[in-house]
């Protein structure tokens, strides 16, 4: 892809509203996502993320998870882990995951991530980012690096990042 092509794509998503995405916006994510630098994707999915416009984090997350692989989803639950603490392990609906940890360890093996449903590791997302809220922004890292599984944000979310990297373009 040209880079003129490229800021023709973002420069459609400058100040787009994510109640009402072009239709063309999982096809433009797809080109966008390819020929942008992974730290630019994970920059604007760590606003994604965190913005009032799309849906909550852990709720986006879970959506993520549902849609992984078993390695994505051990990586994933690994990070939301080590931000949440072993303390998390322990409380009331996620002390079903510290079953799965026996050792304490927060590396999860992708047979063990199995085991873990969407509705787990929504609750695990919410605590960590209680507890740490730089847990975002390694969320935003770890899916960067899986630019096609973030289509399953929508087309909402996904006109949201093309904004944030619309903006970026323009620095």
């Amino acid at each position: 892809m040209q880079v003129s092509d490229l800021v023709d794509i973002l420069e459609q998503y400058r100040n787009i509203s994510v109640t009402n995405p072009p239709k063309t916006v999982q096809q433009d994510y797809e080109q966008a996502a390819q020929a942008v630098p992974s730290s630019h994707l994970a920059d604007a999915l760590k606003e994604a993320f965190r913005s009032k416009d799309t849906p909550p984090f852990g709720q986006m997350l879970s959506n993520l998870f549902a849609n992984s692989n078993p390695d994505q989803r051990a990586g994933i639950l690994s990070r939301l882990l080590t931000a949440a603490g072993p303390a998390a392990l322990n409380s009331g609906a996620l002390g079903s995951l510290g079953a799965l940890l026996r050792g304490g360890s927060p590396t999860i093996t992708p047979e063990q991530a199995k085991q873990v449903s969407p509705d787990a590791l929504q609750q695990l997302a919410e605590h960590a980012e209680k507890q740490n809220p730089s847990v975002i922004d390694h969320a935003g890292q770890f899916y960067s690096q899986h630019p096609k599984l973030v289509q399953a944000l929508g087309a909402g979310s996904l006109a949201l990042i093309l904004s944030h990297l619309s903006k970026r373009q323009n620095r």
